[in-house]
């Protein structure tokens, strides 16, 4: 079996959720591999990152995000509303503030981000696809997107790729 892996970086920008259509860069990792059979996987290792498989939307929003993806943000902000201000939710307490303020010299506010704790142990981090004839197996609208949830800050986030078969 052949195992072959990539990292993609994306940057999020302040202050919204942010997709990032990350099909090119799968199908990329699929023909660089060789691989003919198997599968691949796109993972987060952000805790307020989700990976997505949706269908393109086509049209947008004025701030460019699809449409069907606003959709899907309208309606994760009834389940897990944006956190606005401390005490919204129980996290951040004080003990995790002092730590990323002592610790990791954050600011307060940045962990002000609990709905997108939420939103993508909701959704998931990851999404593997089965490869064919060295192709993925999308369908004719699919496309894989990585989602930033988390807005409290612009960051420059790492998406993988693993691809793995024969």
């Amino acid at each position: 079996m052949t195992v072959h892996h990539v990292v993609v970086s994306v940057s999020s920008p302040l202050r919204k959720p942010t997709f990032h259509d990350v099909t090119a860069e799968a199908a990329a990792a699929v023909s660089a591999s060789g691989i003919r059979a198997g599968t691949v996987t796109v993972y987060s290792q952000h805790t307020t990152c989700s990976v997505i498989i949706q269908e393109a939307s086509h049209d947008r929003t004025f701030d460019g995000t699809e449409f069907l993806l606003q959709d899907m943000l309208d309606r994760l902000e009834m389940v897990a509303p944006t956190c606005r201000h401390e005490g919204q939710y129980m996290h951040p307490g004080p003990l995790h503030i002092a730590h990323a303020t002592g610790n990791l010299g954050e600011e307060a506010w940045w962990s002000l981000n609990t709905d997108a704790h939420i939103r993508s142990g909701l959704i998931g981090r990851s999404e593997t696809i089965p490869v064919n004839d060295g192709a993925m197996e999308l369908g004719e609208f699919g496309r894989i997107y990585f989602v930033d949830f988390d807005g409290t800050r612009p960051r420059d986030r790492t998406v993988h790729v693993t691809v793995m078969g024969e």
